[in-house]
């Protein structure tokens, strides 16, 4: 099964800290979390600070890493089948993934260890501008290869 990733992030660099992650999967299930403790604001660009940080939905989504990871593992956990991660932006939301996928040096086991780049493959629309928000992008990439999986809106 495909699951749709997108990380908002720092600042477009090597030193970027994950903020929040996103995934979506082709059934329709959502994961989405917000790290309390990974990034600072001084460590944002300017972008980040304008456009992404106010968009930040807080409350019941911010989470210490160790719990954000929990979460996450448990989201992945719950899929019978063997899942395939698609961004848009492999070089960064990868990565990112990886560190708070990987658990005292273990793998997801129903988890492939690389992407797939969903710029190599064909989409069935060329879905809508990016807000910049991890959850309502994944869901946009997402809706861009899944017929079945409408863009929905705020939470």
């Amino acid at each position: 099964m495909r699951v749709y990733l997108d990380c908002e992030f720092t600042k477009l660099s090597a030193a970027a800290k994950l903020i929040s992650l996103a995934l979506v999967a082709e059934d329709g299930r959502e994961f989405y979390v917000e790290l309390l403790d990974a990034w600072k604001e001084e460590d944002c660009s300017d972008f980040v600070k304008e456009i992404v940080l106010p968009q930040l939905w807080g409350v019941s989504y911010i989470r210490p890493t160790i719990e954000a990871r929990s979460a996450l593992l448990e989201f992945l956990a719950s899929f019978d089948e063997v899942l395939e991660i698609v961004t848009d932006a492999p070089q960064y939301d990868w990565e990112l993934f990886c560190e708070l996928a990987y658990d005292d040096g273990k793998w997801p086991q129903n988890v492939r260890n690389y992407p797939t780049d969903a710029t190599t493959l064909d989409a069935t629309s060329d879905g809508v501008p990016l807000p910049h928000h991890a959850l309502l992008d994944a869901r946009i990439i997402a809706s861009m290869f899944t017929k079945s999986n409408p863009v929905k809106g705020l939470p």
